[in-house]
Formats: structure tokens, sequence, C-alpha cells
């Protein structure tokens, strides 16, 4: 029990650290693994909890223990910033497998594989409503809202048939699209990481064996929630979106927890493999002594944060070191190099948090009217 906790954590972390990542656009998270999730199961939307909370629809994700997909229910969530919208994650194949892209909240929809998954996201932007004087107010056409307590509202009839519930973009039957200017420009604006509710709901589903696409056949008993968190209570799903047949054998078991949890293209856990910081731009508040201020402030973490990453590389570069002379067996070195992939996602986690606190705590550029 102890080490499956362990894990769990540790999918945590990862989850957490790639979804920070999507600051600067969607990360894709490579799993070698020969098939692709099931269909999106049919379900219906929870009504809408208040004003504000923005639909994020349900899909399949990955675990590396269990070795095999699970669903995340749809569920409704705070948005973090007025006008911010979120782009849902999305699978796609890629040079023989297939690639996890982490959702964010951004101020335009980018991008999602040209999934469609209901709901406004129909496989290109969001009709399910929209922002409008600091209010997001909601396309009734699309979205199961209450109007006696939410009153902003309005109704735009989409015509839109679903042609299938394919769950991935390209492969052996996925979706054919590919993104559009606009929405690559997207992609490259600031982004903001899926927010805590997020992160518990997922691991709230990961922990729900009956989530296990091996053990519902694509057809979720809990396929969305009202609110996201821990406690996952919802209606089930009314059919599986199609078939479902996954190999016996799952794929391969070393090399998929070998990648699972890992931006694609990216360094084998180690501090020294990671790319320097960035230093922060200075402040344009329009007031002097604030942006001196909060620049100071930015300095301040930007050095803790590299002596941090200098005193964790100094640390496992010791490690290395020592197992070389005491020549160690591969279990021994494996358990190392796994303990130095972690120590480093915890660190990107950590520093990453830090430096979003600090930016929420500066306020936006005053605007300039013109002359």
């Amino acid at each position: 029990m102890r080490m499956r906790s362990v894990r769990i954590l540790l999918f945590a972390v990862a989850f957490m650290t790639l979804s920070a990542a999507a600051s600067f656009g969607q990360v894709a998270v490579g799993i070698s693994v020969g098939f692709g999730p099931p269909p999106l199961p049919v379900y219906e939307q929870p009504v809408c909890p208040g004003d504000g909370y923005i639909w994020t629809p349900g899909y399949w994700a990955w675990d590396p223990d269990a070795e095999d997909y699970y669903w995340v229910p749809g569920t409704w969530v705070l948005a973090p910033e007025p006008g911010y919208l979120w782009t849902p994650p999305w699978w796609g194949w890629d040079d023989g497998r297939y690639l996890f892209h982490a959702g964010y909240w951004g101020p335009q929809i980018g991008f999602y594989g040209g999934i469609d998954y209901g709901f406004g996201y129909f496989g290109s932007g969001f009709v399910g409503g929209r922002w409008q004087g600091g209010h997001f107010f909601y396309n009734r056409s699309v979205t199961n809202i209450n109007v006696v307590n939410i009153h902003n509202v309005y109704e735009e009839r989409v015509t839109h048939v679903t042609v299938n519930h394919v769950s991935y973009n390209g492969g052996n039957g996925g979706v054919v699209a590919h993104a559009t200017a606009e929405q690559e420009a997207a992609a490259r604006e600031h982004h903001i990481a899926a927010v805590a509710a997020q992160t518990e709901h997922v691991n709230a589903a990961r922990d729900n064996r009956e989530l296990r696409a091996s053990a519902n056949h694509g057809r979720p008993p809990i396929a969305a929630t009202e609110r996201a968190g821990g406690g996952l209570k919802g209606e089930p799903a009314r059919e599986a979106g199609g078939e479902y047949h996954p190999p016996a054998n799952r794929g391969n078991p070393t090399e998929n927890r070998a990648n699972e949890g890992r931006p694609a293209n990216a360094p084998e856990g180690h501090v020294k493999d990671l790319a320097p910081l960035e230093r922060p731009a200075k402040p344009n508040t329009g007031n002097p002594k604030l942006d001196e201020k909060y620049q100071k402030q930015q300095e301040k973490l930007y050095n803790k944060q590299n002596q941090e990453r200098q005193k964790l590389e100094a640390q496992q570069e010791r490690e290395h070191q020592q197992a070389q002379q005491r020549n160690y067996n591969q279990q021994r070195q494996q358990q190392m190099e796994q303990r130095h992939q972690q120590q480093t996602q915890r660190m990107q986690q950590r520093q990453q948090q830090q430096t979003q606190r600090l930016q929420r705590r500066q306020p936006a550029p005053q605007a300039h009217p013109h002359k």
C-alpha cells in the first residue's frame, strides 16, 4: 500500500508539473503503447452550479501502474480569472506513439485535436458561452443552465451532428485535423495551468478502479460531475461511444513506465538537463515605485530558484559519482535515476507555483487612453 501511495503522489507531481508547463503552450507527454484511448462515452451534462463556472469535458487519461486508460469525468470548474477559457487536453499520434497534450486556461481556445467533446467543444473553438463585461454568459442551446439561478444567458442555435466519438487525433482511425494559424497563436499566449480542483479531480479518477477502461469497457459509471474535486459523484454514461478492444498485453510495461509523465523529447530527469531559468520581464504597471518593488521581488525569487537548482544539481552529481565508485547494480542504478527524476519534477512544480503566485500579486499594466 505504501508503494502504491508513493506512485500516486509521484503521478500527481508529474501531472501538476506538466500542467504548469502548459503556461507556455500545450505539453505533449509520450506514451509508448500501440493502442489509442477508447471512444468518448455518451453522457449528460450536469446543471451548471453557478456563475463563472466553465465546462471542462471528460477525457481518457493513462495510468502507468495499471497500464490502462481511465476516465476523467467532465465537470464544471470556476475560471481562474475573468476572460479565461479552457482548452481541453487531447491525444495525438506522432512517430509511432500516442502523445497526451495537457489542457490549459487562456484568453483564447487553442487546438484540441479536432476532437468532438460535445457541449460546445465540437472540435474547434467553443460555442458554449462567452465572456462579456467581466461576466460569463452561457449559450443555453448547448449547455445545461438553470435560468432561475443564472440570468446571464443567451441562445445561439448551433447546427452540429456528432459523426463519431473518436477520442484521439491521427493514427489508425483517429480524427484528421490540424491546428490553424489562430490556434497556434493561441497556444503561444500566456496560460494558466489546471487549477488545484482539477488536479484533485484527476487524482480521484485515477484512484477509482471502476473508471478504468478495462473495468467499464468504455462506459464509465461516473461520466460527469457537478464540480471538480476529490468527491466523485455523478451520473453514469448512457452508453459507450463505440467498441473498444485493447491488445491483451497492453503494450510494453517497462517502456510505458519509463515514458509516462515526461514531456516529449524531455531530459532524463536531472537538473543539469533542464533549460536555464529565464529572467522575468520588467514590470510595467505605470507606477515606477511599484515597478521597482516588483522587480526586486522577481530578482529575489530568480536568484533563490537558481541557487536551489545548483544545490540539487550538485547533490545529484555527487550521487552519480558515488554510484560509479561503489559499482551499483542495475536495480540500484534505476532506483537512483527514479529518485533524481522525482526530485527534479518536485522542484519544477514548486518553482512554477512560486512564479505564478508572484505574478498573481502584480497588478496588470495600466491602460493609457488615446489622446
